[in-house]
Order: structure tokens, then C-alpha cells, then sequence
């Protein structure tokens, strides 16, 4: 069977994470996400931390063309390499990599988005949530990485997604972590 180029950048990324530290959410974490993206049919895509392009690249195989992804980064160098392998990847829907501080990218973000995916500074999931929650919509969905492993990081998030009323929200366990799926109301 062959790859497609998408498929190949994926396998690198996993190859070299195995050889050396690389922040991935990796190939059990990544169908899962892969697959939430696909059953909601997600047309605009946010993801708040992109790192070297891993799960920007699983998100966007699953975006019909049309749709479009923005992925935010806070450093230059990692921006740079998720920009080649987003390149190399091949993919038909729109991605942007917007490099900088998320708190200050958030805001100058026009559109409602109905997918976002986080996965950046543990301790500030709620403020990017805050400068996001006007731009969801009835039935967005939001997944946070890591809420098992660095859930006390987290806290205040996880008690807005689960408690305001906003969200209907649930803890998936998963790879020894675990996402938080969280559905507009």
C-alpha cells in the first residue's frame, strides 16, 4: 500500500519523536481526534498550538475542500518546520499557521469556528477559551489534550467547560491522558 504524502509526514514525525523529545499527541490520540473532526464535519478549524504540524496535518485530512484550518504558534523555529511539513503534506483545504502568542493572535481572529483544538500552554486553556467563546457557535465543538496528566494545570478550564452551563462537556480517557470534548450549547 502506498502513502499518501500526508500519511508519509505523519510516519517522520512519529519516527522522529520515537529518537528524540517531540510534543505530539501521536497516532492513538490522533485517530481520535481525526475521528471527532470527521463526525462533526468541521468546515472552519482552530488549533491553539501547533508545534511541528502533527495533529494540524491529521486535522486537515479530514477537512473537505472548502473548509479551512488556522493553527497558532508561539515559536518561530517550530513554526517554521510545521510550515515544511504542512507543505510537504499536500493537503487541499486551507491552512494557516499564524506565529505568535496565542492571548494576542486570539483576538484578531475574525471568524466563528466550529472545531478548535487545544493543545498549548496547560495553564492558560482558560484564557484562551475566553478569548475564543464569542467566536463558537451553537454546537462547536472544543477538545483539550493532556486534562489527565496535567489536569491541576488546567483547573479553572475544566471547571467552565463542565459547570458554566455553556458546554455539555465530557473527560475522554485515552493513551494514558485523556481529552476533554466539549460541545457548545
Amino acid at each position: 500500500m502506498t502513502l499518501n504524502p500526508a500519511d508519509l509526514v505523519l510516519t517522520e514525525i512519529e519516527e522522529l519523536a520515537k529518537t528524540r523529545y517531540l510534543p505530539i499527541i501521536g497516532p492513538i490520540k490522533g485517530k481520535l481526534l481525526a475521528e471527532l473532526v470527521r463526525k462533526h464535519k468541521s468546515k472552519r478549524v482552530l488549533e491553539i498550538g501547533t508545534n511541528v504540524g502533527y495533529s494540524a496535518i491529521l486535522v486537515a485530512k479530514e477537512l473537505k475542500e472548502g473548509a479551512s484550518l488556522i493553527t497558532i504558534e508561539i515559536d518561530l523555529d517550530e513554526a517554521e518546520v510545521a510550515k515544511s511539513n504542512i507543505k510537504k503534506a499536500s493537503l487541499k483545504p486551507s491552512i494557516r499557521i499564524v506565529t505568535g502568542d496565542a492571548l494576542d493572535a486570539l483576538p484578531k481572529l475574525e471568524h466563528e469556528f466550529d472545531f478548535v483544538f487545544i493543545d498549548a500552554q496547560k495553564r492558560q486553556y482558560i484564557d484562551y477559551l475566553k478569548l475564543i467563546e464569542n467566536k463558537l457557535h451553537e454546537g462547536s465543538v472544543l477538545v483539550a489534550d493532556n486534562v489527565k496528566m496535567l489536569a491541576h494545570e488546567m483547573r479553572a478550564y475544566l471547571n467552565h467547560v463542565r459547570k458554566s452551563g455553556l458546554y455539555e462537556s465530557k473527560n475522554i480517557p485515552i493513551a494514558g491522558d485523556a481529552f476533554e470534548v466539549s460541545i457548545r450549547l
